[in-house]
């Protein structure tokens, strides 16, 4: 099963580039315009560096999630049973634990980025939605499965990633570099 994870987040790597380029400018002018509003109301700007890399990876995220697949190549694959793919094969444990590695730095990322997102459960929920929202994607794209496991498994992920960023933010690691 490990060989299987190393493989695919070696493959997964191959997605940088796209978030780099795609990531950093779609982030840079959206906190141009976000910060030029908080500016005129009177608030302070946001930090650059977490809303950056919070860019990046969702534009790696997106990338991994549908440029990995030929559109029509899933079509109207939906699976609404819990834990349906755990512990079938070495594969498939492998795709479960990958869809939490997947998620945990949207969890850490959403919390130094926004502050509504530094509560666990709305951190959470806004893993919850973007999970599902990837999930209805792939279905209506037939880029992807629709599984109750991975939007489970990517929530998991999202509150491991909160976690980290708990821990790092209350020993003062990232207050200077947050909003």
């Amino acid at each position: 099963m490990i060989q299987y994870i190393c493989r695919d987040l070696a493959q997964a790597l191959r997605y940088l580039p796209y978030g780099l380029a795609t990531g950093i400018p779609v982030a840079v002018i959206v906190l141009l315009v976000v910060n030029t509003r908080r500016k005129r109301m009177g608030k302070t700007p946001l930090k650059w560096l977490p809303g950056i890399l919070f860019g990046i990876y969702f534009a790696v995220l997106m990338a991994i999630t549908f440029l990995s697949r030929e559109s029509g190549s899933r079509s109207g694959a939906m699976d609404l049973e819990l834990f349906s793919t755990w512990g079938i094969n070495d594969r498939n444990n492998a795709y479960v634990i990958e869809n939490v590695l997947l998620f945990i730095p949207y969890g850490f990322l959403c919390g130094w980025n926004f502050i509504g997102a530094r509560n666990l459960f709305r951190c959470a929920a806004l893993g919850a939605v973007t999970s599902f929202g990837i999930e209805w994607m792939q279905l209506t794209t037939g880029r992807g499965y629709f599984q109750i496991d991975d939007i489970l498994t990517n929530i998991l992920g999202t509150v491991i990633g909160w976690i980290i960023f708990r821990i790092l933010w209350s020993q003062g690691e990232l207050r200077n570099l947050s909003p």
